[in-house]
């Protein structure tokens, strides 16, 4: 990811041990790239005091410890990082990519019925308007570090269920709103589940606990249901892109 430039900010207090810095451009974009830049900044900056910074679509909460940093030295370290950012051109790391086997439809993907009906049109087209996009990481959520991003291109909003599941598999491709996930672990959850990918994407012997980071990039590809197995079990694990070791 790149910034030429930083988005302007605002920076709340969040209790006594955290401030939670908002960007506030017009431009999405930029909001989400001044963010993630600044939370990579805080987090190899080294500087005494500072737990983490956990970024989001359009903010980041920056963690510390009362005892050895105060609130406004922390703020002096945020304006630090957005000047150091906009000058440095914002993060250099390049994303990497991921390729994700999906089942769709039937007991691998629930909804996917559901959500064809509810956008007014054919299930294969819910299918191909899901896999030709490459999807941006845009944060971790919950469960487990799921992977947030935004969603396919379908002509509606989609609409979570009124009625949530208690459990939803390890690997559910899901959707709501203008949003898609995958759930990384079994969890209760209301989102629109259109397949599952038979790839095991967290391991709890692993830090992180997941392989992709914001940033990174994953693309869909639809598998016939007698080849689910042939996946199971099998990491989720970048590609290697040609000209990297």
């Amino acid at each position: 990811m790149s910034v030429l430039s930083t988005a302007p900010t605002e920076i709340y207090e969040s209790g006594d041990s955290a401030l939670r810095v908002v960007a506030i451009s017009e431009a999405s974009e930029d909001n989400w790239l001044t963010v993630h830049s600044l939370a990579d900044w805080l987090e190899s900056c080294g500087a005494e005091g500072l737990h983490g910074a956990v970024p989001t679509y359009d903010s980041v909460l920056v963690e510390f410890d009362p005892i050895l940093v105060s609130a406004r030295q922390v703020r002096a370290f945020v304006r630090l990082g957005l000047l150091e950012i906009a000058h440095a051109g914002g993060s250099q790391r390049a994303p990497r990519e991921f390729d994700v086997p999906v089942v769709y439809g039937g007991e691998y993907g629930p909804d996917l019925v559901r959500v064809a009906e509810h956008q007014g049109i054919p299930v294969d087209e819910v299918i191909r308007l899901h896999t030709e996009k490459t999807y941006t990481v845009r944060c971790l959520g919950a469960p487990a570090g799921s992977p947030m991003m935004d969603g396919p291109m379908f002509p509606k909003p989609v609409p979570r269920l009124k009625d949530p599941r208690l459990s939803v598999p390890a690997g559910a491709v899901a959707v709501a709103g203008r949003q898609a996930v995958i759930a990384p672990a079994v969890a209760p959850g209301g989102w629109c589940v259109i397949g599952q990918t038979p790839l095991s994407v967290l391991n709890i012997r692993r830090e992180p606990l997941v392989p992709y980071k914001p940033g990174d990039i994953l693309r869909f590809r639809q598998i016939r249901a007698e080849d689910f197995h042939t996946f199971a079990g099998v990491e989720l694990e970048p590609l290697e892109l040609e000209g990297q070791p």
